[in-house]
């Protein structure tokens, strides 16, 4: 392929809060793949209406493999690799532009600020928080990972200007289902590595989870939804031991 193309990757599932505006904002894109995993909202209209196309899987890999399906269907030259809850901001949108008019060998990190109900969040570990995104294909994958799954690639990275909005945890509500879910995909994650947990090592890794989030990371800049993400962190990761330490068990 001589022509050079950007082609949008995004997975989904029950997604069409953001969705609209996500995909308005790549609009510039060549080709948008979506890989929804049962959506019972309006994703999937959402998404057709903005002309992408989307793939249904019925199976559930983990978000590693999900997102390299997303991948594997596109046929452009580049890759935007997004999340359906993060916005590309007219500027990052124009440096991409750039970007790929160039042929470089370059790895992109985008500039990503995530919103924490409501509020901005400049510290808590949360930011700075520049992450690979735009690649050639073929470059790049993702890491077998259930969650917190990694670009995995060999090249020198570039980054590049403007804001990549994230909309991560827009409501409580949102932040409890994330906690059991993440909780409950580390500690699946963890037990097929061959790692055990205990009540203990729930309790210490929990505790010490909030003091590198608020004290270490500065999370009491942020106020009070600094102390909500220390908190968040700490039942996320005292819940993932516990979850694992079920796992370990074998019948006596």
């Amino acid at each position: 392929m001589n022509a050079t193309t950007l082609g949008v990757a995004i997975i989904t599932k029950n997604a069409a809060r953001r969705l609209d505006e996500c995909l308005q904002a790549v609009r510039f894109a060549d080709e948008i793949v979506i890989v929804d995993s049962g959506s019972t909202d309006a994703t999937l209209d959402i998404a057709h209406a903005h002309g992408a196309r989307v793939i249904e899987t019925q199976d559930w890999p983990g978000f590693g493999p999900q997102k390299n399906r997303a991948l594997d269907a596109l046929g452009t030259t580049w890759v935007l690799s997004i999340d359906s809850d993060e916005i590309v901001s007219p500027e990052l949108a124009a440096s991409i532009r750039d970007a790929i008019a160039r042929p470089e060998p370059f790895m992109y990190a985008v500039d990503r600020l995530s919103s924490f109900c409501g509020e901005w969040i400049h510290h808590s570990g949360w930011y700075p928080d520049w992450i690979p995104r735009l690649f050639r294909r073929g470059d790049a994958w993702f890491s077998d990972d259930l969650v917190h799954e990694r670009l995995v690639f060999d090249l020198p990275v570039k980054r590049l200007s403007g804001k990549l909005m994230h909309y991560s945890y827009e409501d409580v509500e949102s932040v409890l289902r994330k906690l059991d879910a993440y909780s409950t995909a580390g500690a699946e994650q963890r037990h097929k590595a061959g790692q055990s947990g205990s009540f203990g090592k729930a309790v210490a890794r929990g505790a010490w989870a909030f003091i590198r989030t608020y004290l270490l990371r500065r999370g009491f800049l942020d106020g009070k939804a600094g102390y909500m993400i220390a908190a968040f962190n700490a039942q996320t990761v005292y819940y993932r031991f516990l979850k694992l330490a079920h796992l370990s068990r074998t019948p006596r």
